[in-house]
């Protein structure tokens, strides 16, 4: 009886480490595939995201390649020309490049290649410039279409701020005036 108990006793322990095992290798097994579906996931999240980066790099081909063709001809600028007709037909081209300017500066942060403070520097030294400035201010209507919350309108709110900030500078250190702000 004793030996009966004794080995009840082995086949139960053995039983119990033979479930425990079981269930470890169930469990590891689990993580693993909650590892690998980790992995793929992060795999397609980074693939999209190139595939949105091509894409804009794309739009941003794109745009330069019908803003150079609308410069270089008159008549094909008058299909996207939204300015005053009382501004110069040399000043709209001057705008239509200002835009390339300013659009691919704006692509560059959309892409992750300049960060927010990048970006509000380089804004902060292409406005220097006087015909920077009008293009801006004849562009207001074309921005004020713009979702608000969307991140060309806040870029272009932040231009606004800093435009004003430079205007009032009581310093000719430009480089220094102005702060982005959080976005």
């Amino acid at each position: 009886m004793t030996t009966q108990k004794i080995t009840a006793g082995r086949l139960a322990t053995t039983a119990a480490g033979l479930l425990l095992a079981t269930a470890t290798l169930a469990l590891a097994s689990r993580q693993r595939r909650l590892e690998e579906a980790r992995l793929q996931m992060r795999q397609l999240e980074l693939e999209e995201l190139a595939s949105r980066r091509k894409a804009l790099e794309h739009q941003q081909r794109m745009h330069w390649q019908l803003l150079a063709k609308a410069i270089d001809d008159p008549s094909l600028a008058a299909v996207i020309d939204t300015y005053d007709q009382s501004i110069p037909a040399e000043k709209r081209r001057q705008f239509f490049y200002a835009n390339a300017w300013y659009v691919n500066l704006y692509h560059l942060y959309r892409m992750g290649i300049l960060d927010l403070d990048e970006l509000f520097g380089r804004l902060r030294e292409i406005f220097q410039s006087p015909v920077l400035r009008e293009y801006w201010e004849a562009s207001r209507g074309q921005r004020a279409t713009l979702e608000p919350s969307s991140d060309e309108a806040k870029i272009g709110r932040m231009v606004d701020a800093l435009i004003k900030d430079l205007d009032e500078a009581d310093t000719d250190e430009w480089w220094v005036v102005g702060n982005p702000p959080p976005m």
